[in-house]
């Protein structure tokens, strides 16, 4: 843990008793039991969620899975304050958002499969997919807020991305255009403590959120394992982009539980002490430890959640393994949006390249 990581903003205790915040509370009254009853069963799925494409991936089923393990309420309380007109654009760790923006189990998959180049129809959930490029998206984010500004709408956008991408050059080039334009989108930074190997005090001497005041951007520190301080801060940048107030910086303090992805192996650069100590602020376990204080965390209310959790995680399974293989020809489909002479002499290559393999087959069977 870092010397600054106690510097944020915080409603809720790893104990799971709230704090009062007098600048915050305000934007989180509407959340009652019930409603944090329904922020808890989001995280318990898409943990439930991250652990089953986990153990597909183990089990040869996924070529690869970027794990959110511990970063649940980062996720799920920005999410969840989102209206369907906004735009998210993420990079490949936020699964829980893409549940939450209503990405079908399976689309959740595909790319990570190899069945497809992309996983879903953006349009259809106001989410495009997921950016591998580091950074990327917050550039694609900037653009489309200037678009929805140029067309007098309120909508806002929402960009994803980790400690690691705040050293890229396209995420402070995109906050230089974010701000000159005064562009409806929130950057939101996911401090998961670690860039792959790479620890962020190697990175930055300071809070990452004191960065974006230098471009003249507004920012927020907060307890990223907190769903309550999340909620509260996205919904704050969300209403000062709607305004015409421009862009905000959200940090959210949290922690990568697992791999950076199924290929790494955490165990070599990290501390097991750092791990434990982070365990302790389990994003999950501190909403547990408020709604049972209050009476609320019941037999019949832990029983609805596991079913739910058991129903999607199981739906999730038989989707990736009933997923059809793609055609191989169909690697050449939507590069361009108009026909392409040097495409299609490479998919007539590569036609004739497959049926050398079997003579009673034609080109078209490939397709």
């Amino acid at each position: 843990m870092n010397d600054t990581d106690a510097a944020f903003v915080q409603l809720l205790t790893p104990d799971g008793v709230r704090v009062a915040a007098p600048e915050f509370d305000d934007w989180v009254a509407d959340i009652g039991l019930a409603e944090l009853g329904a922020l808890y069963e989001d995280m318990v799925v898409v943990r439930r969620i991250d652990t089953e494409a986990t153990a597909l991936q183990r089990q040869g089923q996924l070529g690869l899975w970027a794990p959110l393990l511990g970063q649940e309420a980062a996720q799920i309380g920005s999410a969840r304050t989102l209206r369907s007109d906004d735009f998210v654009f993420s990079s490949y760790r936020e699964n829980g958002v893409a549940y939450c923006r209503g990405v079908g189990l399976t689309d959740l998959l595909r790319v990570w499969r190899g069945n497809t180049q992309s996983g879903w129809n953006p349009f259809e959930v106001g989410m495009a997919t997921p950016a591998i490029i580091i950074g990327a998206q917050t550039l694609h984010a900037t653009g489309y807020a200037v678009g929805c500004a140029f067309d007098g709408v309120d909508s806002a956008t929402i960009a994803y991305f980790g400690d690691g991408a705040t050293s890229e050059g396209d995420v402070n080039e995109a906050m230089v255009f974010a701000v000159s334009f005064k562009a409806p989108v929130v950057f939101f930074c996911q401090n998961n403590h670690w860039a792959i190997s790479e620890p962020v005090g190697l990175q930055s001497a300071g809070n990452l959120a004191d960065r974006a005041p230098g471009f003249g951007i507004p920012s927020l520190r907060v307890d990223g394992n907190d769903v309550l301080a999340v909620t509260a801060a996205t919904r704050i940048a969300l209403d000062r982009a709607r305004k015409g107030g421009g862009p905000t910086f959200i940090e959210a303090v949290t922690y990568r539980m697992g791999p950076h992805t199924t290929a790494d192996d955490p165990t070599r650069y990290r501390d097991a002490v750092e791990l434990a100590e982070w365990a302790d602020r389990d994003p999950i376990l501190r909403v547990q430890r408020m709604l049972d204080a209050a009476g609320a965390f019941t037999p019949e209310f832990e029983r609805q959640v596991a079913s739910t959790a058991d129903r999607v995680a199981a739906e999730l399974r038989a989707g990736c393994v009933a997923m059809p293989d793609p055609k191989p020809l169909a690697l050449f489909d939507n590069v361009y949006v108009t026909p392409q002479a040097t495409l299609q002499r490479q998919r007539d290559d590569y036609a004739a390249y497959l049926d050398s393999f079997d003579l009673t087959s034609g080109a078209g069977e490939n397709s």
